[in-house]
């Protein structure tokens, strides 16, 4: 590719290029000598499952891989203790180095479903970041002042308002940032929320004779609240290694606004195509739900391949605009010492919800059907017996169940 047609592919998705000029150079002396850029994100284990917002930027580094350049990961093992401060109103709990072991393992895994780990190279930060003495840290903070600490937002934020700032937070730029001297970055990626980091990467790297990175930032994915962050805490999150079921419903259950974001953030489907999609839309020649279908197929296939997303397809179809039940139903025998029990009950007997109140909010929401009828009343009663019930919360949760008296031996049919 010349170096024009790398930057367009560089640009998709792209929320800020500092400095984009720069890039330009550092791709041109590439293209001369046949060195690729080495390219840096780093990841810290925070959480072993890694979800859709997290591919945004990931798929920016697979980006750079198929143009030939180097991808490295930065499992950050060592900062993982520190716990990354942006966007955080409070103090995050530092990890256990067993945490962060279990953690950095299930991400190798879900990494290589998305770039190619035969050429990716991943280290971890504590192979540097470990041996510093305590005199290598002060020389290193000496670099930066407690004022630009403070221009951070989150900081800024945090100190106006009198939370709590531990001084072991403000190590955690001035670590990011000594990962970007250790592996000499040509160009370090993040979300829009590190930008302040990858700045930080910027000035020590001047700082000890290098030429800076670029810092690379992305938007940040919405959730499929449609207005938050994606997360799972929030559980508005879809997760890359939930199954296909589960993935393609939950994008089909994405806000039609965030639809072309989506495509553009998370798929690598040619722009021209988003381009004709949103123009399709506009007119009223497209469907909203036929461009989620294909949202969903495209997701779908490339976590689980294309078999996995058709099934997935065709079971939504039947359960959401079919109003069938699944093919399969997990089937589940409880016992009670009473003639019956309440629906709510059995809404968590069942694990379809985690709690007593959970249970009762679904069925005042209309959220619960019992043998294809809608439950209104939290207290209706399901008589023990021989029966076999249908059980649905929600649009992807079911279960089949028979409440059986306590020392009794039924058989589900």
């Amino acid at each position: 590719m010349s170096v024009s047609d790398q930057l367009s592919a560089i640009r998709r998705g792209t929320a800020e290029i500092v400095v984009e000029s720069e890039l330009r150079a550092k791709l041109e002396r590439s293209q001369k000598s046949g060195a690729p850029l080495k390219v840096k994100l780093g990841l810290d284990p925070t959480a072993p499952d890694l979800h859709l917002g997290h591919t945004v930027v990931l798929q920016k580094l697979r980006d750079f891989q198929v143009l030939g350049h180097q991808a490295i990961i930065v499992i950050g093992d060592f900062t993982g203790m520190i716990g990354d401060p942006s966007g955080r109103s409070e103090t995050r709990k530092p990890l256990t180095w067993e945490e962060i072991r279990i953690n950095a393992e299930t991400y190798r895994a879900q990494l290589g479903r998305i770039l190619d780990m035969s050429r990716t190279r991943v280290e971890f930060n504590s192979t540097w970041l470990g041996p510093l003495t305590f005199e290598n840290i002060i020389r290193e903070t000496a670099h930066l002042t407690v004022a630009q600490m403070l221009q951070r937002d989150d900081f800024a934020a945090r100190y106006a308002a009198g939370r709590p700032i531990s001084l072991h937070e403000f190590l955690y730029p001035i670590a990011q940032a000594y990962d970007s001297v250790a592996l000499e970055a040509d160009v370090e990626l993040g979300g829009t929320d590190q930008t302040f980091n990858l700045l930080v990467g910027r000035d020590l790297q001047r700082v000890h004779g290098q030429e800076p990175q670029v810092a690379l930032t992305v938007p940040i994915l919405e959730g499929l609240d449609g207005t938050q962050k994606m997360s799972k805490t929030l559980g508005n999150y879809v997760g890359i290694t939930e199954p296909p079921g589960d993935m393609y419903g939950k994008l089909m259950s994405v806000p039609d606004s965030l639809m072309l974001r989506y495509l553009t953030l998370v798929t690598r489907l040619p722009e021209a195509e988003i381009r004709d999609i949103a123009q399709a839309l506009s007119a009223g020649r497209l469907h909203p739900m036929e461009a989620k279908k294909r949202l969903a197929h495209m997701v779908t296939t490339q976590y689980h391949g294309e078999a996995q997303a058709q099934a997935a397809a065709a079971a939504f179809v039947r359960v959401f605009q079919e109003r069938q039940h699944p093919e399969k139903i997990d089937e589940i025998r409880l016992a009670t010492p009473l003639d019956g029990e309440p629906v709510w009950k059995i809404v968590v007997m069942t694990g379809l919800v985690q709690s007593n109140s959970d249970a009762r909010r679904q069925i005042q929401q209309g959220a619960v059907e019992l043998d294809g009828e809608k439950v209104s009343d939290p207290n209706r009663t399901v008589l023990a017996s021989a029966l076999t019930h249908r059980l649905r919360v929600g649009k992807r949760r079911f279960k089949r169940f028979v409440l059986e008296r306590e020392g009794t031996q039924k058989r589900i049919t």
